[in-house]
């Protein structure tokens, strides 16, 4: 499924995994050829038997998807910025069109699903969706999450693209108000990729999305590495 040749030379470029750290996120083009990528959606759609306006959640438990995750190639981006044990724990579907379109405001992904609640002192509060349990985590386990988003449409201007606050992942988790003072005096970037590009992106990287102003989808796919330390016990990460 991964394009060998492409992956192993992003690999050899330390740019990127520089970046990741220092402003927390980095784009890698040309991860996935355009006949793999058609054939790996066309086996997703396939597979898809419920969504939501916005897309799929706990797409993980799929084959195609848990085998794309798992890939060696696609792995070994989360193993560079996480360490060796890097698994992947949770994949969503975003899907943005003219018929499914909506805003995302400024904020930071702190929720992770874990097989049952236990009360931690720093985890939390706890909620449930579509019978998973997740809770708001601390800083210390979401420093050691990694999201990779896999594009499968073209990100344009006027599509919705992704937009991140550069470096805002090294301030911790922020409340709503830390997050709106902060952004008005950051200077955005906008992430524009092709498809068969991922984003590599840090949870705490402050982040969001508008409307679409295009007929073009922007789908993408976005998998959540950790490590086996990211959970303390007896807490433990559901794979979703």
């Amino acid at each position: 499924m991964i394009a060998r040749d492409q992956v192993i030379e992003n690999l050899q470029n330390a740019a990127w995994l520089q970046q990741v750290g220092q402003d927390g996120y980095a784009i890698l083009p040309n991860i996935v050829n355009g006949e793999e990528l058609q054939q790996f959606i066309s086996a997703l759609e396939h597979s898809i038997s419920r969504r939501t306006r916005a897309g799929v959640r706990h797409l993980l438990r799929t084959p195609e998807v848990s085998g794309l995750a798992n890939a060696p190639r696609l792995s070994t981006l989360a193993k560079q910025v996480l360490g060796d044990d890097a698994f992947p724990f949770r994949a969503t579907l975003f899907d943005k069109s003219p018929d499914s379109n909506w805003l995302i405001t400024w904020h930071q992904d702190t929720a992770l699903p874990l097989t049952e609640k236990k009360e931690i002192a720093g985890w939390g509060p706890w909620s449930v969706k579509e019978g998973v349990t997740y809770a708001h985590a601390p800083a210390s386990a979401l420093e050691q999450v990694l999201a990779i988003r896999l594009h499968l449409d073209n990100s344009t201007e006027e599509n919705g693209p992704l937009r991140v606050i550069p470096g805002s992942h090294h301030d911790g988790v922020l409340t709503d108000r830390e997050i709106e003072a902060f952004v008005s005096n950051a200077h955005p970037a906008t992430c524009l990729v092709e498809k068969d590009g991922v984003i590599l992106m840090r949870p705490l990287i402050i982040h969001a999305s508008s409307k679409s102003r295009s007929e073009t989808p922007r789908r993408v796919l976005h998998i959540e590495y950790a490590t086996l330390n990211t959970v303390p016990l007896p807490l433990q990460l559901a794979i979703t």
